[in-house]
């Protein structure tokens, strides 16, 4: 694969030769923060939402940025025209460089503003649910973390039967979100997502879909899983993508879904900042 060309504390360079200090902390404990978006008409897609979700969990991390958004909204539209091909853009802000522990040292923070391919995901979603709980009170609760360890040992259980996501419940057993994904269910007719008290991340696709959809916010059990007669995950790299099996219950995609979905690729066809 060809290099992509990044943006790494203000300067351009190839992917291939991008390099951090070994003692950054976003390496060595996982201090830092990112936000992903997608290339939509040659431009990054919703970038205020996404500053505004990095400034959020900015402010959680205790990590003080200089960089003002102005600034990030320049180095992303420079990465984007270096990159044409590309078809995702991540920023990544960690604590810069610190000492071989949780303690920060007095370094800036590093900022990272990366290109790269789609993901490739299909038209559809298989989906499994993990045992392990998302801790609604702890402090990366709705923080975007790069602290994903946690995430990839959840997708790893779901690719082996398989599947393309895990969705995990919270700490008192209802549902919450996905590895990297909201999710929307049908409960008696209607459609529902978990409030962003369950400890959900609040996903860009997922407010945008909550503002365009008749959508309630309520809490409930992660056994609705068992019993919906559909759903679908929201991510800005999804967009809304239909639940056609969970765990090994096959589902159809229904009109909650298609009109979902029509709402928001009707919105995404009409602006590139929402």
């Amino acid at each position: 694969m060809d290099p992509y060309v990044w943006w790494i504390d203000g300067e351009l360079v190839s992917s291939d030769d991008a390099v951090l200090p070994v003692a950054d902390h976003g390496l060595t404990v996982g201090d830092g923060c990112f936000e992903t978006t997608t290339v939509v008409r040659g431009a990054a897609f919703a970038m205020t939402r996404h500053l505004r979700r990095l400034r959020h969990s900015l402010t959680g991390l205790l990590i003080d940025l200089a960089t003002t958004d102005a600034e990030l909204r320049a180095a992303t539209d420079a990465v984007v025209a270096a990159n044409p091909g590309a078809g995702i853009i991540r920023i990544t802000v960690t604590a810069g460089t610190g000492p071989l522990g949780s303690g920060r040292g007095e370094g800036t923070p590093t900022v990272i503003v990366a290109a790269g391919p789609n993901r490739g995901w299909g038209a559809r979603a298989h989906v499994i649910t993990v045992p392990w709980a998302r801790n609604e009170r702890g402090a990366l609760a709705g923080i975007k973390s790069t602290s994903y360890a946690e995430n990839v040992i959840a997708l790893a259980r779901a690719r082996a039967v398989g599947a393309s996501e895990a969705i995990f419940p919270n700490t008192v057993g209802n549902l919450c979100e996905g590895t990297g994904t909201n999710i929307f269910v049908e409960h008696e007719g209607r459609l529902v997502t978990p409030p962003l008290s369950s400890g959900c991340l609040a996903g860009v696709t997922r407010g945008l879909v909550v503002e365009t959809s008749e959508v309630e916010e309520i809490d409930l059990p992660i056994e609705v899983l068992l019993t919906t007669a559909e759903a679908f995950l929201t991510s800005s790299t999804r967009d809304v993508m239909a639940i056609d099996r969970i765990d090994d219950r096959t589902l159809e995609p229904g009109p909650l879904t298609a009109a979902a979905a029509a709402a928001f690729a009707a919105l995404a066809a009409s602006t590139i900042d929402p």
